[in-house]
């Protein structure tokens, strides 16, 4: 099982630019997402790296993907952002229901919670503080080839925890996973933070995520 440690980091989303975070995430660890799970059907690979840290305001982070061609045709919140160039971020805070963030490459969210089969999409009103910051910025495109990576910087707040209001993450070990697929590009690709072990793709398995721990604050 992967394992991981997210730092605090110092930032104000009422003050600071979510430019501001990209810089200061970029000071933390990088993660590869490593694991194609499925690489006999689905054997591209685009090379994907993501940040993470976190502070009493919420949890932050950043993706940097390099891929042959990227896609955002959608732009209303859950639609069918894993269809675009999409990247992803389930927790599960008590092991049995979790959360679902999901962000094609100009920060289209799609948020859920549940349980696997048994699933709810929160709305707009639920989730409206997330914020992104995307290298491609917000306008959709079919798509294309880029000539260099792109980013996706994302502030979750604990708000959006909506069936945890007393959420205190400093200190918090609790399991995850994180994810980059494009089931409709021409070269759908799923692949993982933590190792999947199942017939097909699938990213709603929380018995394979992986562990993190929330580090105490300096």
């Amino acid at each position: 099982m992967s394992s991981l440690k997210i730092p605090y980091i110092t930032f104000d989303p009422q003050n600071e630019s979510l430019n501001t975070l990209s810089e200061r995430l970029d000071t933390t660890p990088a993660h590869a997402l490593k694991e194609s799970s499925w690489k006999e059907r689905f054997p591209y690979h685009p090379e994907v790296q993501f940040h993470i840290a976190y502070n009493e305001a919420g949890i932050f982070l950043k993706y940097q993907v390099s891929e042959e061609s990227t896609r955002a045709k959608y732009a209303q919140l859950n639609e069918a952002v894993y269809t675009d160039s999409c990247v992803e971020f389930f927790i599960s805070l008590n092991n049995t229901q979790y959360y679902n963030f999901e962000f094609n490459c100009i920060g289209t969210p799609l948020v859920g919670y549940g349980i696997p089969g048994d699933r709810e999409r929160l709305s707009h009103k639920q989730i409206f503080n997330i914020r992104t910051l995307s290298s491609l910025g917000d306008q959709p495109f079919e798509e294309k080839s880029l000539a260099t990576p792109w980013t996706l910087t994302i502030f979750i707040p604990t708000d959006a925890f909506l069936y945890d209001p007393d959420l205190q993450l400093e200190g918090l070990s609790c399991t995850a996973n994180f994810y980059k697929c494009g089931d409709e590009l021409a070269k759908p690709h799923y692949i993982s933070w933590s190792p999947i072990e199942y017939h097909k793709p699938n990213f709603h398995l929380p018995q394979f995520f992986g562990k993190i721990a929330f580090e105490k604050r300096p």
